[in-house]
């Protein structure tokens, strides 16, 4: 009844059948009891009001039994919680990283995907960072969820019992291209993963350092490189072009340099190109290193 893709499904499921179920049993018992007491006491059978007396019993009744009911459903809430927060010794370590507005993992051998591959009936550990605001990791079909915030080293751990594909959704409002922000965790059979995880990491022999750096970094899910808008302006034709920028509420004109690209990296929300939102690019600091900034210039400047 409860069989699932992952080892939590039959915890957490359960969990939410019985408390729905007395839910269910309430929403029933309590619109019947209304149009009960609707018809027995209207006003022209009672036209005259009577005071009620106090009900020892009934007020012990009403508070032991709402008692009972919530820690029955705090056991299996907690029956089902319990396990996602003890993590096994042998666990697969992944770390996830959420950004504005993409997800990517990478491995302990440095390899990294934008999707999530982990083998069958094998325990997976992802510790989770943000480099820029709260994001919330979600796979529906494995009943897991856990916050991604930033500062905080937040983890959380499942077990996949099925093969196949299944969506990874960020359940945390991120931002404009919140619901852009997608990916899948993919289950393979374990001589598959081995030989997928041993594999050298593929790249484009075409592609130069600079793209694969802002591929990884997740520039591509703001930025396009054809011209085209999204959240903020198109590499193409950027380096050397002049561009209006908000600087303090004023709107000056600067030439995108090499210092332009630098800063726009590092303040982002120092110069706004106009006409785009305010406050929306993270500043990163740490999380680009000074040669793949380097290795993004010289990628922009081929984009003419």
């Amino acid at each position: 009844m409860f069989s699932g893709s992952s080892s939590f499904v039959e915890g957490v499921d359960l969990a939410f059948f019985v408390i729905i179920g007395i839910s269910l049993i309430f929403l029933i018992g309590i619109t019947f009891g209304m149009i009960y007491f609707s018809i027995k006491y209207n006003k022209k059978k009672h036209p005259k009001a009577e005071p009620t007396v106090e009900n020892t019993k009934l007020e012990i009744l009403w508070t032991v039994i709402p008692t009972i009911l919530v820690l029955f459903m705090f056991y299996f809430g907690w029956a089902g919680y319990r396990p996602m927060r003890t993590f096994p010794d042998d666990a697969i370590n992944i770390k996830a990283t959420g950004k504005m507005w993409a997800w990517s993992f990478e491995y302990e051998n440095g390899k990294w995907d934008s999707v999530l591959y982990v083998p069958i009936n094998k325990a997976v550990k992802i510790n989770l960072y943000s480099m820029d605001v709260i994001h919330s990791l979600y796979i529906p079909a494995f009943r897991i969820k856990e916050d991604v915030v930033p500062g905080i080293n937040n983890k959380m751990w499942f077990k996949a019992e099925k093969l196949g594909q299944y969506n990874i959704l960020c359940a945390e409002y991120c931002g404009l291209r919140h619901s852009y922000m997608m990916s899948k965790v993919v289950v393979l059979p374990e001589a598959e993963y081995t030989a997928w995880y041993n594999t050298k990491q593929k790249v484009d022999l075409n592609a130069m350092p600079g793209e694969l750096a802002m591929k990884k970094i997740g520039c591509v899910a703001c930025h396009t490189t054809d011209g085209s808008k999204l959240v903020g302006p198109s590499y193409k034709g950027l380096f050397g072009s002049m561009r209006k920028v908000v600087v303090d509420g004023k709107v000056i004109e600067v030439k995108a340099d090499e210092d332009y690209i630098i800063n726009s990296i590092r303040k982002p929300n120092s110069q706004v190109v106009e006409g785009f939102p305010k406050a929306v690019m993270p500043e990163y600091k740490d999380q680009v290193t000074d040669e793949e900034i380097k290795q993004i210039i010289e990628y922009i400047k081929t984009l003419k």
